[in-house]
Protein backbone atom coordinates (compact mmCIF):
# COMPACT_ATOMS: atom_id res chain seq x y z
CA UNK A 1 0.00 0.00 0.00
CA UNK A 2 1.51 3.24 -0.77
CA UNK A 3 0.96 6.55 0.72
CA UNK A 4 0.79 8.18 -2.16
CA UNK A 5 -2.78 6.92 -3.35
CA UNK A 6 -5.97 9.54 -1.82
CA UNK A 7 -7.98 7.99 1.15
CA UNK A 8 -11.26 7.48 0.04
CA UNK A 9 -13.90 7.42 2.78
CA UNK A 10 -17.30 5.94 1.81
CA UNK A 11 -20.48 4.86 3.73
CA UNK A 12 -20.31 1.07 5.32
CA UNK A 13 -22.54 -1.42 3.17
CA UNK A 14 -23.67 -5.21 3.87
CA UNK A 15 -20.57 -6.23 1.56
CA UNK A 16 -18.16 -4.77 3.57
CA UNK A 17 -18.96 -7.07 7.21
CA UNK A 18 -15.92 -9.10 7.22
CA UNK A 19 -13.86 -6.02 6.64
CA UNK A 20 -15.90 -3.74 9.31
CA UNK A 21 -15.63 -6.75 12.19
CA UNK A 22 -12.38 -7.01 11.94
CA UNK A 23 -11.72 -3.58 12.31
CA UNK A 24 -13.99 -3.19 14.33
CA UNK A 25 -12.64 -6.16 16.31
CA UNK A 26 -9.15 -4.57 16.40
CA UNK A 27 -10.63 -1.18 17.75
CA UNK A 28 -12.07 -3.09 20.56
CA UNK A 29 -8.91 -5.07 21.51
CA UNK A 30 -7.44 -1.48 21.09
CA UNK A 31 -9.46 -0.41 24.08
CA UNK A 32 -9.20 -3.63 26.62
CA UNK A 33 -13.29 -3.89 25.47
CA UNK A 34 -14.56 -7.37 24.30
CA UNK A 35 -18.76 -7.45 23.22
CA UNK A 36 -20.78 -10.83 22.40
CA UNK A 37 -21.57 -11.70 18.85
CA UNK A 38 -25.00 -10.84 19.28
CA UNK A 39 -24.00 -6.83 19.42
CA UNK A 40 -21.70 -7.40 16.21
CA UNK A 41 -24.74 -8.85 14.43
CA UNK A 42 -27.15 -5.79 15.97
CA UNK A 43 -24.56 -2.82 15.88
CA UNK A 44 -23.86 -4.06 12.01
CA UNK A 45 -27.28 -4.00 11.24
CA UNK A 46 -28.26 -0.83 12.58
CA UNK A 47 -25.13 0.86 10.48
CA UNK A 48 -26.63 -0.75 7.31
CA UNK A 49 -30.25 -0.64 7.69
CA UNK A 50 -30.21 3.58 7.16
CA UNK A 51 -32.88 4.22 9.53
CA UNK A 52 -31.55 3.61 13.04
CA UNK A 53 -29.91 7.18 13.00
CA UNK A 54 -26.55 5.11 13.41
CA UNK A 55 -24.07 5.46 10.69
CA UNK A 56 -20.71 3.98 9.84
CA UNK A 57 -17.69 5.42 7.47
CA UNK A 58 -14.55 3.36 5.85
CA UNK A 59 -11.59 4.86 5.14
CA UNK A 60 -9.61 2.97 2.56
CA UNK A 61 -6.44 3.39 0.34
CA UNK A 62 -5.98 1.77 -2.97
CA UNK A 63 -9.07 -0.66 -1.94
CA UNK A 64 -7.24 -1.39 1.50
CA UNK A 65 -9.16 -0.42 4.00
CA UNK A 66 -7.43 1.35 7.21
CA UNK A 67 -10.20 2.80 9.14
CA UNK A 68 -13.88 2.77 10.43
CA UNK A 69 -15.86 5.76 12.13
CA UNK A 70 -19.48 5.03 13.95
CA UNK A 71 -21.58 7.87 14.08
CA UNK A 72 -24.98 8.87 15.38
CA UNK A 73 -27.88 11.94 14.70
CA UNK A 74 -29.99 12.52 18.43
CA UNK A 75 -31.69 15.56 19.67
CA UNK A 76 -29.87 17.83 21.32
CA UNK A 77 -30.82 19.92 24.79
CA UNK A 78 -28.36 22.84 23.87
CA UNK A 79 -29.79 23.98 20.31
CA UNK A 80 -32.75 23.00 18.25
CA UNK A 81 -30.65 21.35 15.40
CA UNK A 82 -30.21 17.94 15.99
CA UNK A 83 -26.49 17.00 17.07
CA UNK A 84 -24.22 14.12 15.59
CA UNK A 85 -21.72 12.27 18.51
CA UNK A 86 -18.70 10.47 16.99
CA UNK A 87 -18.53 7.31 18.67
CA UNK A 88 -16.15 5.43 17.63
CA UNK A 89 -13.03 6.51 15.40
CA UNK A 90 -9.90 3.63 14.75
CA UNK A 91 -7.05 3.74 12.22
CA UNK A 92 -5.11 0.53 11.77
CA UNK A 93 -1.72 0.90 13.19
CA UNK A 94 0.10 0.80 9.97
CA UNK A 95 -2.45 3.88 8.93
CA UNK A 96 -1.67 6.21 11.99
CA UNK A 97 -0.24 9.21 11.33
CA UNK A 98 -1.20 9.39 7.95
CA UNK A 99 -4.06 11.81 8.12
CA UNK A 100 -6.86 9.30 7.89
CA UNK A 101 -8.27 9.49 11.13
CA UNK A 102 -8.42 13.46 10.31
CA UNK A 103 -10.10 12.39 6.78
CA UNK A 104 -12.40 10.35 8.80
CA UNK A 105 -13.37 13.30 11.22
CA UNK A 106 -13.98 15.90 8.24
CA UNK A 107 -16.19 13.08 6.46
CA UNK A 108 -18.32 12.84 9.18
CA UNK A 109 -18.31 16.98 9.80
CA UNK A 110 -19.01 17.41 6.06
CA UNK A 111 -22.47 14.26 6.87
CA UNK A 112 -23.20 16.38 9.76
CA UNK A 113 -23.32 20.10 7.90
CA UNK A 114 -25.39 18.06 5.23
CA UNK A 115 -28.29 16.79 7.72
CA UNK A 116 -28.52 19.79 9.20
CA UNK A 117 -26.43 19.52 12.59
CA UNK A 118 -24.24 21.72 12.23
CA UNK A 119 -21.23 23.29 15.17
CA UNK A 120 -19.70 20.45 15.45
CA UNK A 121 -18.90 17.08 16.88
CA UNK A 122 -19.53 15.59 20.48
CA UNK A 123 -17.30 12.36 21.03
CA UNK A 124 -16.70 9.77 24.04
CA UNK A 125 -12.91 10.61 23.98
CA UNK A 126 -11.67 13.94 23.45
CA UNK A 127 -8.05 12.49 22.40
CA UNK A 128 -9.83 10.82 19.74
CA UNK A 129 -10.45 14.84 18.19
CA UNK A 130 -7.51 16.59 19.43
CA UNK A 131 -5.30 13.76 18.76
CA UNK A 132 -6.79 12.91 15.37
CA UNK A 133 -3.43 13.71 13.34
CA UNK A 134 -1.48 10.75 14.80
CA UNK A 135 -4.38 8.92 13.34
Amino acid sequence: MTQSLPVAIRPITEADRPVWQALWHDYLLFYKTALPQAVYDSTFARLIAGNAGIHGLLAERGGVALGLTHFIFHPSCWKIEPACYLQDLFTTPAARGSGVGRALIEAVYARADAAGAPGGLLADRREQLSGADAL
